[in-house]
C-alpha cells in the first residue's frame, strides 16, 4: 500500500556535506548576500551577480556530494511499495542518485544541473555554462536568442511549476502517513503540505534539528540526527506495515 508521502528540505542533505539556509550553520547566516544569488529580480538585473551565481554553483559541494543513509533509506521504503511521492525542495540531485524513481519523485524547486533561457526554449547544462566562463566569457548568453541563462532551479520570486505543486498537493492530501525530513517548514508553499496532509487526517511525523511552525499539528517530532534518524523511521513503518 503507497500510503506514505515524504517530503525533504535541505536538512537530508547536510549530512552528504551540503549546507542548508537557515540552520546554525547555514548559508544565509554565514552571507545574507547568497540570497540574492538565488533571487531572480537581483538576478535578472545585475550581471555581477549572475557571475558570482555560476561561481556558486561552480562552487557547490553537490558536485562531489554522495547520498546519505536517509536518502537510502528512503529508497528502501519506495521498493517495498509504502511511497507514494517524494516531494523534494532540494536541487542537488541526491534522492534520483540514490535511486529514488522519476515517477515518484517530485521535485518542487527543479534542480541545478540544467540551464535553461528566459527569453527562449533553449536547454542546456550547468556543465557547458561552467565550461563557458572557464574559457573567459565574464556572464555567458543563451547562444541561441542571446538571453539571460540560468540554472533550472525555482529562484525565490519564480513560481512552482504548476503541474509539480498540483500534484504535490493531491498526493498529500491522499496519504496516511507524511513525513517531512530536515526542512524548516517557513518556505511557502512547501511548507503548507505539511497542514494540508494532517488536516485530511494524516500521521504528520516531523524530523528536524530546529522547531518548525508545524511541530502542534504533528503526531510525533524527532529531533535526532537525520542520517539515523530516517533509517530507524522507515524500519518502524516498514514493520507496522509487515505487521497488518
Amino acid at each position: 500500500m503507497t500510503d506514505v508521502v515524504v517530503l525533504t528540505g535541505a536538512g537530508i542533505s547536510t549530512e552528504s556535506g551540503i549546507p542548508d539556509y537557515r540552520g546554525p550553520a547555514g548559508l544565509w547566516r554565514a552571507d545574507p548576500d547568497y540570497q540574492k544569488l538565488v533571487t531572480i529580480d537581483f538576478y535578472v538585473a545585475d550581471p555581477a551577480v549572475r557571475r558570482r551565481s555560476w561561481e556558486f554553483r561552480r562552487d557547490s559541494p553537490a558536485w562531489d556530494a554522495a547520498p546519505n543513509p536517509a536518502h537510502r533509506a528512503l529508497v528502501e521504503l519506495e521498493r517495498a511499495g509504502r511511497l507514494d511521492r517524494l516531494i523534494t525542495q532540494n536541487v542537488d540531485g541526491l534522492h534520483r542518485a540514490a535511486g529514488t524513481g522519476a515517477e515518484l519523485l517530485l521535485e518542487l524547486h527543479g534542480n541545478m544541473w540544467g540551464v535553461a533561457c528566459l527569453s527562449c526554449p533553449y536547454r542546456g547544462t550547468l556543465r557547458e555554462v561552467l565550461d563557458r566562463i572557464d574559457a573567459g566569457e565574464d556572464d555567458p548568453s543563451c547562444t541561441a536568442c542571446g538571453g539571460i541563462l540560468k540554472t533550472t532551479t525555482v529562484m525565490f520570486g519564480e513560481s512552482l511549476d504548476p503541474d509539480v505543486l498540483a500534484e504535490a498537493i493531491r498526493s498529500a492530501k491522499r496519504c496516511e502517513v507524511f513525513v517531512a525530513i530536515g526542512t524548516s517548514l517557513e518556505v511557502q508553499p512547501a511548507a503548507s503540505l505539511a497542514g494540508l496532509a494532517a488536516a485530511a487526517g494524516a500521521r504528520l511525523v516531523i524530523v528536524n534539528a530546529e522547531p518548525t511552525p508545524y511541530d502542534h499539528a504533528a503526531a510525533e517530532v524527532i529531533r535526532e540526527p537525520i542520517g539515523t534518524a530516517v533509517p530507524a523511521l522507515v524500519e518502524r513503518l516498514l514493520g507496522a506495515s509487515s505487521e497488518r
